[in-house]
C-alpha cells in the first residue's frame, strides 16, 4: 500500500541537547492535537466520508506519521545526551524514571495519550470542520514552540511542520466546500 524511503519527509538538525524544547515537542507526539492524534483522526473517518475525499484523508493521515516521525527524532536528538539532572530540570524526570530516554505517547504535562483524542461524528461536513480546527490548533502549537525555542536548526523543521499543518487545513476548507455544494445540489447527508 505503501512505499517507505528510510528517509525523514523534512531534514531534522538540533544545534543543542535541549531537554526543555523536547518537553514542549511531546505535546505534538501524543497530545491532543499532535501528529499521533491527527493520523489516527483521518484515517478513521475516511471509513464514513464521501468517496471523492477519501483519497485526502487518506494522504494526510499518512503524512502525519511522517511528522510523528520527524517529531519523535526531534525529541530523541534533543535528549539523548542529557543527564538524569537535566532531565528533572526540565521537568521530565517522571518520564525518566517511567522510561529512560525512550519515547512515550503522552502531552507535555504528562498525561498519557488516549483514544478520547479521536474525533469521529460520522458527518462529513463536521468531521472535516473538526479536522480543520485539529490543523489550526497543531499550527498555532507549532508557533509557539518556535516562540519557545532559541535553536535556529530545530526551528528550521518546526517550520515546515507548521506550514503543513496550513496546507492541510487548506485541503479540508476545499473539502468541505465541495461537500456543501454536492449536498445542496443533491439534497444529501
Amino acid at each position: 500500500m505503501w512505499i517507505y524511503e528510510k528517509k525523514l519527509q523534512y531534514p531534522v538538525r538540533v544545534s543543542t541537547c535541549n531537554p526543555k524544547l523536547a518537553k514542549y515537542l511531546i505535546e505534538q507526539y501524543g497530545g491532543a492535537d499532535g501528529e499521533l492524534a491527527a493520523a489516527l483522526r483521518y484515517l478513521n473517518q475516511r471509513y464514513t466520508i464521501p468517496d471523492k475525499v477519501v483519497g485526502l484523508l487518506t494522504d494526510i493521515g499518512t503524512e502525519e506519521f511522517a511528522h510523528l516521525e520527524m517529531i519523535a527524532t526531534m525529541v530523541y536528538k534533543l535528549t539523548k545526551d542529557a543527564t538524569p539532572d537535566q532531565l528533572k530540570e526540565a521537568g521530565l524526570d517522571a518520564h525518566y524514571v517511567n522510561h529512560d530516554n525512550a519515547l512515550f505517547y503522552h502531552n507535555a504535562g504528562g498525561v498519557p495519550f488516549t483514544a478520547t483524542y479521536i474525533q469521529a461524528k460520522g458527518d462529513p461536513i463536521a468531521d472535516l470542520y473538526e479536522d480543520i480546527a485539529a490543523e489550526e490548533k497543531a499550527r498555532a502549537t507549532y508557533q509557539w514552540i518556535i516562540n519557545m525555542s532559541d535553536d535556529p536548526d530545530l526551528n528550521d523543521g518546526l517550520r515546515f511542520l507548521r506550514e503543513r499543518e496550513i496546507i492541510h487545513a487548506q485541503r479540508f476548507r476545499e473539502a468541505v466546500e465541495l461537500l456543501k455544494e454536492e449536498r445542496d445540489r443533491k439534497k444529501v447527508f
